[in-house]
């Protein structure tokens, strides 16, 4: 009886231990519960973008460059307009408003200036672009705009159980690990993967300061 107990106590050790460098990996890459203030419907109309490419999803994963475990993870929705998912992110810049964890006004220079603050010397960043229906597009984008805030260190949870509710992706399971996600997006027909590496020191919030004084350049 005392061995089954100890078994346990050790299991349970493990475990904890797991999901604190889980958490401790998603606050350095910039999963974490960052209180912004909700932008007003008047603010996210003059941001709004509408790209030009076809409709699409774009699966934004953050991982470290040493142990290949994720930080944190985003997905841009292109439909009526370009968004970014942000659950839990830390990313911000003057000319990006946000409400409920989503980022508005994604323009080639934002999307670029996303994945630069989070590319660093420790972290890279991959995306998984896949195009879909303007029906499936427009439903990823009513269920992140109405998902509302994301605890710190739910970003993958919140991602994927998102994913599963479009129809054509119910088979994406609810994970909190960034990479598992990306790995079962990757087994999708027609899914476009890119890196993207940077070198600057690594510090996420010098970045973002440096990727907003670009923007507003």
């Amino acid at each position: 009886m005392i061995l089954g107990n100890t078994s346990r106590a050790r299991t349970s050790g493990r475990r904890g231990a797991a999901a604190a460098l889980v958490v401790a990996a998603a606050l350095l890459a910039g999963c974490s519960e960052n209180k912004k203030p909700n932008a007003d419907a008047q603010t996210l109309a003059a941001a709004s973008y509408s790209h030009n490419g076809p409709p699409a999803l774009t699966l934004i994963t953050v991982i470290n460059n040493r142990t290949g475990n994720g930080g944190h993870t985003g997905l841009m929705v292109n439909a009526s307009e370009r968004v970014i998912f942000d659950p839990a992110g830390s990313f911000y810049a003057d000319v990006v408003p946000e409400r409920d964890d989503v980022l508005y006004g994604i323009t080639p220079g934002v999307a670029k200036a996303y994945s630069s603050a989070h590319a660093r010397s420790a972290w890279h960043v991959m995306t998984q672009r896949i195009e879909v229906t303007p029906a499936q597009a427009q439903r990823a984008y009513e269920l992140v705009v109405s998902n509302g805030r994301v605890p710190g260190a739910y970003c993958a949870r919140s991602t994927s159980a998102l994913l599963a509710q479009i129809p054509g992706f119910e088979t994406i399971e609810h994970t909190f690990y960034p990479v598992k996600l990306a790995e079962q997006l990757a087994q999708f027909p027609g899914v476009v993967t890119e890196t993207y590496y940077e070198d600057d020191e690594d510090d996420l919030q010098k970045a973002l300061a440096e990727g907003n004084e670009a923007l507003n350049g």
